[in-house]
């Protein structure tokens, strides 16, 4: 059995249609309610009325990214408890509507964090990029967190200083907004928001982290089983800790806590390679064998790393990821489970005729399009040449 492809829609108001989508090959999409405030349930009639959209066009709506978890339940604080309550009947409510698999993340106040949107390759194709003497410019000048500075070696502190010192109000101000950019279609936070979110944090660490993702877990997890729906956790992106705040979805023994500590059959896994990747400390195929038949949704993309611990997204057959052995581990997988595992060919490079557009970073058309084809004749090689 092959995996389902999939291509993630930020709905209505993405640049890249729904046409687009069937067009580049996809058999499916990934999409979401953004317009629905953090917390809020989903109504069935506004996830009803997505997925006549989606089905319109000869596609199916297979993965929600994401439901996104409410910062109380993260920190444990205040409402938390009636947020969890809001969030099972979000699930209660997709599982009605038939769309089987919920994808969120549980990463502190920053749902991703990259410092350049269009870093430009030697091909004239623009990528993301993550640069640790960016984020400490941004974090140390421009955040001012306190003790940020203590949180970077030496060579960091003192290339962010000298760089603080160059950039102009401009290159300042762009910084901001790229660290911060959030989810397309989702409203952006402020630096002031983004201060009083790292002050809920301030007494948890990770291992009270841990304990509040495992509680949302035990929560959530018999909705889940009980209305079929799979839940998959995203990787922290990137897989290490940021501006103060601890990371608990980063590498091996993550995973093994998160799987072992709710053995609920809907808690799973979306392994993305992209977020692992990242981090050099990361054997991907050995983490995918490790999660097996948990594994309920796969995002594929590529990161080239230096020697610094920074990155950029690469080519999807590119880069520091063994494409190849992790593809292969993957379709392991989906041969002793009874369903299509989907996955989506995760950013691209902004390129050809897309250089010319307004695009949502790392998903312009052409660039996943092209990781799409890629993808896809690696995973038909690898199943002729296993028999699969």
């Amino acid at each position: 059995m092959r995996l389902k492809q999939t291509w993630r829609w930020y709905g209505p108001n993405d640049p890249v249609s729904l046409q687009d989508v069937r067009q580049a090959g996809a058999q499916g999409v990934v999409t979401a309610l953004h317009h629905i405030p953090h917390g809020d349930v989903w109504p069935v009639d506004e996830i009803l009325k997505r997925k006549a959209e989606v089905e319109a066009a000869g596609l199916t709506w297979d993965v929600v990214e994401s439901v996104t978890v409410h910062e109380s339940i993260k920190t444990r604080t205040g409402d938390y408890q009636r947020y969890i309550d809001l969030y099972k009947q979000t699930l209660r409510n997709l599982a009605q509507c038939g769309i089987p698999i919920v994808t969120y993340n549980f990463m502190p106040v920053n749902d991703w964090t990259r410092t350049q949107l269009d870093l430009t390759m030697a091909d004239g194709s623009k990528a993301l990029y993550f640069n640790w003497f960016d984020l400490a410019v941004f974090d140390i000048y421009i955040l001012q967190r306190e003790g940020a500075a203590a949180s970077y070696p030496e060579a960091v502190r003192q290339e962010a200083e000298k760089r603080h010192q160059q950039y102009n109000q401009e290159q300042l101000d762009a910084l901001v907004g790229v660290v911060m950019a959030g989810i397309p279609g989702e409203k952006r936070q402020t630096v002031e928001q983004m201060r009083e979110k790292l002050s809920w944090y301030k007494d948890i660490d990770r291992a009270a982290l841990r304990e509040n993702l495992k509680y949302f877990l035990q929560e959530i997890s018999p909705v889940a089983d009980e209305v079929g729906i799979k839940l998959a956790i995203h990787p922290d992106d990137p897989p290490f800790d940021i501006l103060g705040l601890p990371r608990i979805v980063s590498r091996a023994e993550d995973f093994d806590f998160i799987l072992q500590s709710v053995p609920n059959a809907s808690n799973g896994i979306c392994f993305c390679t992209g977020s692992l990747g990242a981090g050099a400390h990361n054997d991907l195929p050995a983490i995918a064998r490790s999660i097996g038949s948990r594994m309920h949704f796969v995002h594929l993309r590529n990161v080239r790393r230096d020697e610094h611990g920074n990155f950029y997204e690469d080519d999807h057959l590119g880069g520091n990821v063994d494409m190849y052995a992790v593809m292969y581990e993957i379709l392991k997988i989906q041969q002793e489970v009874e369903t299509a595992i989907p996955f989506r060919p995760d950013h691209g490079h902004q390129m050809m005729d897309d250089l010319n557009k307004v695009t949502n970073p790392g998903y312009s058309c052409i660039g996943r399009m092209r990781g799409l084809s890629e993808l896809r004749g690696l995973e038909l090689g690898i199943c002729r040449s296993e028999g699969w």
